[in-house]
Formats: C-alpha cells, structure tokens, sequence
C-alpha cells in the first residue's frame, strides 16, 4: 500500500526586513504619481560609501532585479537586492518635514555609528 504526503500549504505571511510609515509610503505615492511614465515600485538598498562605510539608496524602477525581494506596502511595492536585505533587517523608513526641511528618515537597529553629516552609517 502506498502512502502520499499533500504538502503542508502555509499561510502565514514573512514580517518584511523594512517597513515604511504611512506618512513614507504617501510622500513615495505622491512623487510617483508625478512621473512620466509612472514606475512600478521603489527600490530601497544599501550601498558602499560614504565616511562611516555605507550609505542608503533610494530609486524608483520598472522592474525588480533577478535577486531582488519584493514588498507589497499598502499597495507600493518595494524592492529590495539579496544584499540589502541583511543590512535593512528592521528598518523602518519614515518621511519628516520639520522647521530644517523634509526627507526620509532611516530608522535602523543595526547600526552601530553614523557619521557627522548623518547620510552614512557603519554595521
């Protein structure tokens, strides 16, 4: 007699390596919206240089890469290369308007130091 194994199916969902505020995904959704044509998704990754060693990159892109993870947030999809991921584990992504200016704020618990200018950052 012969025995078959159904394959277990899950439903739960991974928790994303980085999330975006509302406020974030709203200020990304409005500057999409302003491009011609509009891109499918923004791309968010790690990239070497800087003074501390690393710093954040932020573009928007018609197409996730072959090793690219892809995030659906509040119907943004966000790109994220294999590399990044490690980097970004617990990130999360605000955008700020205060009396300085406005931009998007990394909030990252893997960083161990910044730099003085505060755009790079060291792991």
């Amino acid at each position: 007699m012969a025995t078959t194994t159904i394959p277990e199916i899950t439903t739960e969902k991974k928790t994303p390596p980085i999330s975006l505020t509302p406020n974030a995904v709203a200020k990304v959704k409005e500057i999409m919206a302003q491009q011609n044509p509009v891109p499918s998704g923004l791309r968010v990754g790690v990239v070497g240089g800087g003074c501390s060693g690393f710093s954040y990159s932020m573009s928007f892109e018609n197409t996730p890469g072959m090793m690219d993870k892809v995030f659906d947030m509040e119907s943004l999809k966000v790109y994220v290369d294999a590399t990044s991921v490690m980097y970004l584990n617990g990130c999360v992504v605000d955008y700020v308007e205060t009396l300085e200016g406005a931009g998007f704020k990394f909030e990252n618990p893997n960083v161990k130091s910044t730099c003085g200018c505060g755009s790079s950052f060291s792991v």
